[in-house]
């Protein structure tokens, strides 16, 4: 119905060939990506993806009950985009183990999932980490630990001589659960240079997600959008991802990180507009036909736009979070980030889609 629709619009006929791969569920090129970015209605744009999640995932919107424990802030990178590290904030901190170990602890059956993210110190090594991890594990058996970028993975491999298999298998055998997919900001070596040039190589993120993914170890993938990127470099960037996706099938979800313009060297750059956001996890969704997670990380964007991007194709929120995270909020975002279980049901039910409480695989713990 919805291709007849297409076939007889008066649009291009090179957006109109484009449309019909996707809702025949044909695998669109680079080009055609950038195409959908340049060219392609909004309107359009926002039923193409939403014909995707459909078949992908049905009507749910996956949520999960977790907290996220930012270790310390002092790095040793200093990206021209950042907000966050002891080179911008005007505050500084290096929880304690203990500290970490008792948030987790004090927090109990609320949360299925901590989520252990922070600045690369200069004086912590992977075994400190895996401490970390160990204890988190001894404290709450059966809680799911996502931890650490594949940015804080290099330098602690590096730090210790070992090989990325050996650090991540370390870190595995510790109790580590899944890899977040920080610190990927954006696939473009002269851009990198530009903005993060001190931080990982693209190289040395694939190949640390790669090797995780080789040892039994998901992980999740991002991207930095609305800073001096162009659409040929996101969808560059998404096409690595597709790749590697194709060839290991380790990611769980993409997530789409919007540029903040508060408290950084690149504030001059200003932010880009809400349906630039909106049109970007379209084609995010549509260009990465192999990743079954579209994710709208709600501290960044707010409450009410992670609502409307339900439209765009995305599929989860994220979590509850308990206001446990200054990444987004040093930059601007402008909201205590924390959300009830009930909060998210609500929105989504308002949304007209079905909330899915789930573990940090997807697999459903509840619904409705």
């Amino acid at each position: 119905m919805i291709s007849e629709l297409i076939k007889s619009a008066d649009i291009p006929a090179n957006i109109k060939e484009i449309s019909l791969k996707v809702l025949n569920s044909v695998r669109i090129t680079p080009g055609e990506g950038v195409i959908l970015y340049r060219e392609a209605d909004t309107s359009l744009l926002a039923l193409l993806a939403d014909q995707v999640r459909k078949r992908t995932v049905g009507n749910y919107v996956f949520y999960n009950r977790n907290v996220h424990i930012e270790p310390t802030n002092i790095c040793v990178y200093d990206c021209k985009f950042c907000s966050y590290s002891h080179h911008q904030s005007k505050e500084s901190w290096e929880l304690t183990i203990d500290e970490m170990v008792k948030t987790v602890v004090s927090l109990g059956d609320e949360i299925t999932e901590v989520h252990i993210v922070g600045a690369v110190h200069p004086g912590r090594d992977i075994y400190y980490y895996a401490g970390l991890v160990k204890r988190v594990r001894e404290a709450r058996p059966t809680i799911h630990i996502k931890a650490y970028t594949a940015i804080e993975i290099e330098y602690m491999a590096k730090r210790a001589e070992m090989s990325f298999k050996a650090a991540l298998q370390l870190l595995k055998d510790s109790g580590l659960n899944s890899l977040p997919g920080g610190g990927a900001e954006i696939f473009d070596d002269a851009i990198r240079e530009q903005i993060c040039g001190k931080k990982s190589s693209t190289e040395a993120w694939i190949e640390i997600h790669e090797v995780a993914h080789q040892l039994d170890i998901p992980t999740n993938a991002t991207i930095l959008y609305g800073h001096i990127e162009q659409f040929e470099h996101r969808i560059h960037h998404m096409n690595l991802l597709r790749e590697l996706q194709d060839r290991t099938g380790g990611f769980n979800a993409y997530i789409p990180l919007k540029y903040k313009s508060k408290n950084n060297e690149m504030s001059y750059v200003g932010e880009v507009s809400l349906i630039e956001d909106l049109r970007n996890y379209a084609v995010s969704r549509i260009f990465l036909d192999n990743i079954a997670h579209l994710k709208a990380y709600w501290p960044m964007i707010g409450k009410e736009m992670a609502a409307l991007s339900l439209a765009f194709g995305v599929d989860d929120l994220d979590g509850t979070i308990n206001d446990s995270t200054k990444i987004y909020s040093l930059a601007g975002a402008g909201e205590n980030p924390s959300l009830s279980s009930d909060e998210i049901r609500d929105l989504v039910i308002k949304a007209g889609r079905v909330p899915a409480e789930r573990d940090s695989v997807y697999n459903i713990i509840s619904e409705g």
